[in-house]
């Protein structure tokens, strides 16, 4: 299942205003801008991410939920052997919130494929 899916637009203000309005009817609205990424979704999770750039390379990233933070790392450890580049090894990524516990790798295209567990570690 998906998480959330980030993208990245040439022109950030511009497309963060659209996004706000163009998402409205939807109930989406900006829940967070964290390290120059705006975020968009509802009660308070993000679902849609925005980054400015004058280049869109990589052209997605992607995010898929896992149940447990074992499952991220068996991601991660099959992605590298299946030919994958470690963009991010697993980890507590506390920065977007307390129990944010993801893996990052390069697909052989370039794209940022990611795996989140959100469930804190004292919940298993």
């Amino acid at each position: 299942m998906l998480d959330h899916i980030g993208l990245t637009a040439h022109d950030y203000q511009r497309s963060k205003v659209f996004y706000q309005s163009a998402l409205a009817p939807l109930g989406y609205e900006l829940v967070s801008e964290i390290a120059g990424w705006a975020a968009f979704g509802w009660g308070g999770k993000p679902q849609l991410l925005i980054k400015g750039g004058s280049t869109t390379a990589p052209a997605v990233h992607i995010a898929f939920s896992a149940e447990d933070r074992e499952t991220v790392q068996a991601f991660y450890d099959a992605a590298l052997q299946a030919g994958g580049k470690d963009n991010g090894a697993p980890g507590l990524r506390p920065e977007y919130h307390d129990h944010y516990f993801s893996a990052y790798v390069l697909d052989p295209d370039g794209h940022n494929i990611e795996v989140v567990c959100h469930i804190p570690a004292d919940a298993f």
